[in-house]
């Protein structure tokens, strides 16, 4: 039975037609991600995806842009009493110098060619990362 709602944020930030992914170890699987991650109770969902770089990337960004809010219902992968809702935002990376690791779920960072396959196995990130090739690439 599903009796919990989790809205999680993501950025798609885009340099040289290569988006940033992480790779992350979650629940003992090994995942290529977009960054962000879970909205707290009282923030914004701009604020969360700000704390979400600053807490795990020690990074600042300037959102630019809303880019996909998913209208379909999904349960989360990993509780499945969960409703998922993923809302996407294009973001640039203010001091990317800065970057340094702070979660140690992160395994490292990538950017990664929009011009390739589709290397991410959630089904959002996948959906997203497509229609990131077709405004991007275009």
């Amino acid at each position: 039975m599903i009796d919990k709602i989790n809205i999680r944020v993501y950025a798609l930030c885009i340099k040289d037609k290569k988006i940033l992914g992480l790779h992350e170890e979650y629940v003992g699987d090994h995942l290529l991600k977009l960054p962000g991650g879970g909205l707290e109770f009282g923030e914004s969902t701009l604020e969360c995806l700000k704390r979400e770089f600053q807490e795990e990337l020690n990074l600042e960004i300037n959102i630019i842009d809303h880019f996909y809010t998913q209208d379909d219902f999904l349960v989360s992968r990993f509780r499945d009493n969960e409703q998922l809702i993923t809302i996407y935002y294009l973001a640039e990376i203010i001091n990317e110098e800065d970057l340094l690791i702070l979660d140690p779920c992160i395994e490292k960072t990538e950017w990664i060619p929009l011009e390739g396959e589709n290397p991410f196995p959630l089904p959002i990130d996948k959906r997203v990362f497509e229609m990131a090739k077709q405004k991007f690439l275009n």
